[in-house]
């Protein structure tokens, strides 16, 4: 992506802002000149920051402005380890409702909407920017939080709830329990807007036929702002992101290089606008591409679009020397007749070498039908990555299903 002469003059800006603040950013960028920053060759020569770094800076040597203006903090989800504190300005949390309510406009979400908001509030910046942008917009927020699915359930019957907000993971459960429990009718949803994990064209179909919506891929992360940073538009090409508020790039997650518009990479993120903790190329491990403005998307938005997440830099796992991700597991998973969305992997080291066990959801009873289903899971991982796998059937509804994200790769090796 071309870096435009306001985009370098506002990074400039932020850039000038951290050194003054002298906090995190002030050391990182210590002995840079920024008025010789002159092009986007200039700006890539810049140091990346990771996750770790901002760790290091806890609990608030992010902040680029004095406590006084902070009015909120948010954590990131991660549960192990030195928390990453975000603080937010009134100017930022304003920014980041308006990024927000783009995005429901963007899926077509009006102020006529009654929005079912599951994703957790608190810490965590999920619930509570769903509910931002649903207030500015003028829609009817129903803040639920996660978890006790039959007070969902009662609530979107009751309540005529038209957008359902939430994981992809809850979303499958709320799915799955509305079929079984024969409502389906007295629901009157119409849009799914699913965010927080990355997830695979079976499970999306699953979902939107189950529960008869049109799904949107949401995209965000608590580092900058939170959910509401990108979503896609009803024709599916990508997930439009704002430039006007934020500079990405592609890079190769091994070399840092960036890379030409249309390559797989890794994302980074450089915030333009924001007050209490701007990044300035930000890794966030997300694999994805930036989709070339060659064929403009239908829809006539002017802002950019990056493909959906393919999965993370370190969701990644080598099995027998061959680098997996879960979303090529997804792509398996489509072209295997009578293969649910929901999948298990299971990785051990056993007499000298790798073992991996793919458990995966089917509708098939036979054994014979089953043997048959099995052999195929086992054949097209082997033809699509080289991997042998022990192949095995569960019924649907077997594995797990989570409130919140799931977890599909449990890896005993180390």
């Amino acid at each position: 992506m071309k870096m435009s002469a306001e985009t370098l003059q506002q990074i400039k800006h932020q850039m000038k802002r951290v050194q003054a603040a002298g906090g995190f950013y002030a050391k990182r960028l210590k002995g840079i000149d920024v008025d010789k920053i002159r092009n986007s060759g200039d700006f890539e020569q810049l140091p990346f920051s990771e996750k770790a770094d901002l760790r290091d800076a806890y609990p608030l040597g992010l902040s680029a402005v004095p406590e006084e203006e902070i009015v909120r903090i948010h954590s990131s989800s991660g549960t192990t380890g030195t928390p990453v504190i975000i603080p937010y300005t009134r100017q930022d949390v304003d920014d980041w409702a308006l990024l927000f309510k783009r995005c429901y406009e963007i899926a077509g979400i009006t102020n006529k909407d009654r929005i079912q908001i599951t994703p957790g509030y608190g810490l965590w910046t999920a619930g509570i920017g769903f509910q931002l942008g649903a207030e500015l917009l003028g829609a009817m927020a129903i803040p639920m939080g996660p978890g006790n699915t039959e007070k969902q359930i009662r609530f979107m019957q009751d309540m005529k709830s038209t957008v359902l907000c939430a994981t992809s993971s809850y979303a499958l459960l709320l799915a799955e329990e509305i079929a079984k429990r024969g409502v389906r009718d007295e629901i009157c949803l119409k849009k799914g807007v699913i965010g927080s994990e990355r997830w695979g064209d079976k499970m999306r179909n699953r979902i939107a036929d189950e529960l008869g919506v049109e799904l949107y891929d949401i995209y965000g992360l608590t580092e900058v702002y939170g959910p509401g940073i990108a979503i896609n538009c009803k024709y599916h090409t990508g997930m439009h992101y704002f430039d006007d508020y934020l500079y990405f790039e592609i890079i190769d997650p091994k070399t840092g290089k960036v890379l030409p518009d249309g390559e797989l990479g890794e994302l980074v993120i450089t915030t333009l606008k924001k007050e209490g903790a701007p990044l300035i190329r930000y890794r966030t491990h997300d694999l994805t591409r930036i989709v070339p403005d060659d064929v403009p998307c239908p829809c006539g938005l002017k802002y950019p679009r990056i493909d959906v997440i393919l999965g993370r830099t370190d969701d990644m796992v080598k099995v027998k020397g061959v680098n997996i991700f879960p979303g090529q597991i997804d792509d398996i998973l489509k072209e295997v007749e009578n293969a649910s969305s929901e999948y298990q992997v299971f990785i051990d080291h056993a007499e000298g070498r790798d073992c991996m066990t793919v458990f995966v959801e089917t509708s098939l009873k036979e054994e014979s039908e089953r043997r048959n289903f099995e052999k195929a899971l086992k054949d097209t991982f082997k033809a699509r990555i080289n991997v042998g796998i022990i192949p095995k059937a569960v019924n649907i509804g077997d594995l797990p299903r989570s409130e919140k994200k799931s977890t599909r790769i449990f890896d005993y090796r180390y």
